[in-house]
């Protein structure tokens, strides 16, 4: 091969590449600017997860003995419910007004545009749970020693809860009435990463090294982020045939 042409090549990939990067960084900043025009679909997972925590001691007991003990499983479990109600709109607005077919019959990958939608949606809807969850884990009367945990957990946990989410999206994305249903597709792929999540804290306010339940959790996001996009693209493909 001539050094012309094996330039050429490198010349061909590198365009590729940013090609790919410049679909990427378009479709993120479309979707960010989209989900902040529509502010009320970023505040309601959160009002929800501040109803629901406020709730609690009324509904189960005011002792902080008591709250304490449950306090890791009941926030995982609020934030897990929170992130679900926003999942069915994820790709909607964009079935109903064709964007969608466009983007599956267009020349980039459609592995990146869901990627950054994903991403867009757990920067708008998992990232402030995130942020607020240690202020609500007050409520509850979580010790302190479970603030730091129940943060990086929720940050790896609710990011691999939106792109598992994004999967159940895409396959009821044209059903007018999927909301039922998503939640039946997705509840049983939520179990593992609700347990090791809710376990991370419980052993970080019981005093036990918690490192290995995070780092399964890191496990869980790796693959999420590796293999949801070709999961979601698929599905929906196929609701779009349909």
């Amino acid at each position: 091969m001539s050094s012309s042409q094996a330039e050429s090549q490198v010349n061909a990939s590198r365009s590729s590449a940013t090609s790919l990067y410049s679909t990427l960084f378009s479709v993120f900043r479309r979707e960010l600017r989209i989900a902040f025009r529509q502010q009320s679909d970023m505040i309601n997972p959160i009002l929800f997860f501040l109803m629901v925590v406020t709730m609690m001691p009324l509904g189960i007991s005011p002792q902080a003995s008591v709250l304490s003990e449950l306090a890791p499983g009941l926030l995982w479990v609020i934030a897990l419910l929170a992130c679900l109600l926003s999942l069915d709109g994820l790709f909607r607005s964009d079935y109903e007004d064709g964007t969608l077919e466009q983007c599956i019959l267009s020349t980039q990958p459609l592995y990146f545009i869901v990627l950054a939608k994903v991403m867009v949606h757990w920067l708008t809807t998992g990232l402030p749970l995130t942020l607020v969850a240690p202020l609500l884990g007050v409520l509850l009367s979580l010790p302190t020693d479970g603030f730091v945990p129940l943060w990086l957990s929720l940050m790896l946990g609710t990011a691999t809860l939106s792109f598992v989410g994004a999967i159940g999206a895409a396959l009821t994305v044209s059903l007018r009435k999927g909301g039922l249903l998503l939640s039946l597709i997705i509840m049983p792929l939520y179990v593992p990463v609700l347990i090791f999540g809710a376990s991370t804290v419980r052993y970080a306010v019981e005093g036990v090294a918690y490192g290995s339940t995070l780092a399964v959790l890191g496990g869980f996001f790796a693959l999420a982020f590796v293999l949801a996009p070709l999961a979601i693209a698929g599905a929906l493909r196929m609701s779009v045939e349909e």
